[in-house]
């Protein structure tokens, strides 16, 4: 089950399956759909994703589900996957993860397809695959080694140790680190950061760092390039650059 709450322009996504929020083609399901109707929601300003209590942010997928697929069949359920994380990447909005206990496998994955990660001093981070004779397939590859280096993430990735939430923020995984009680609230004043930004700007950012991300570096200059172009038509850019002259606090519409 996935639990939607939408405060003062913050929606918060609870995933929900006791006891260790364990990721199932159900769940899937239901976080596209929250993020097909944030997309259209135009009162949404930020996203946080976090799990149900303090055991588990998410501890991996559905073994269950794992142990009688095919080839074919694997294939088109980690696309299914991948169609879910890059659809939160090309968000328009900061997608927040609020992790509280274990990320494993799934977990640590979907993790990363948010754009920042504030974690709980009691979480442990990494994709144990390994240890069942598999890899990961939700882009655990790909993700770890731009998160953290290649040294880095083929150690965890090879070893299919956990670090901890001290390494994870040393090793640049984790944005920020705090204590189980204050995790929402350290999250949730980040992302409130961020709704007082300009909406267009925001998004044009989002934009030009993945794809520098996914490409050569000319190909995340020319984005750069093109989208500064556009931010200097925005009424929110001649707001900014007004409020800032006259020293006062902006106030951005998001066009």
């Amino acid at each position: 089950m996935l639990l939607f709450d939408k405060t003062d322009g913050i929606v918060t996504l609870t995933l929900d399956r006791p006891p260790v929020n364990v990721l199932n083609r159900a769940l899937r399901r239901e976080l596209r759909k929250a993020f097909e109707q944030i997309d259209r929601d135009v009162e949404a300003r930020a996203v946080i994703v976090t799990g149900h209590g303090e055991k588990a942010f998410a501890a991996g997928a559905d073994i269950r589900e794992l142990q009688t697929l095919s080839g074919p069949d694997a294939e088109a359920m980690v696309c299914e996957w991948h169609g879910l994380f890059r659809r939160m990447e090309t968000l328009r909005l900061p997608v927040i993860a609020a992790i509280n206990g274990v990320a494993l496998g799934g977990g640590c994955e979907l993790a990363m397809a948010c754009d920042m990660r504030v974690v709980s001093e009691n979480a442990r981070i990494g994709q144990p695959e390994i240890n069942l004779g598999i890899i990961p397939g939700w882009g655990g590859t790909q993700r770890l080694a731009r998160l953290v280096g290649a040294g880095r993430a083929l150690e965890m990735l090879m070893t299919g140790d956990p670090i901890d939430s001290a390494e994870a923020l040393r090793i640049g995984w984790a944005n920020r680190v705090t204590s189980a009680e204050e995790l929402i609230p350290v999250a949730r004043s980040l992302a409130a950061k961020m709704t007082a930004k300009s909406a267009v700007a925001l998004r044009l950012v989002k934009e030009c760092v993945y794809t520098g991300l996914d490409g050569p570096l000319s190909a995340g200059i020319a984005c750069e390039t093109e989208k500064f172009g556009q931010v200097c038509e925005t009424a929110d850019k001649t707001e900014g650059i007004a409020a800032f002259l006259e020293k006062r606090s902006p106030r951005f519409r998001g066009r």
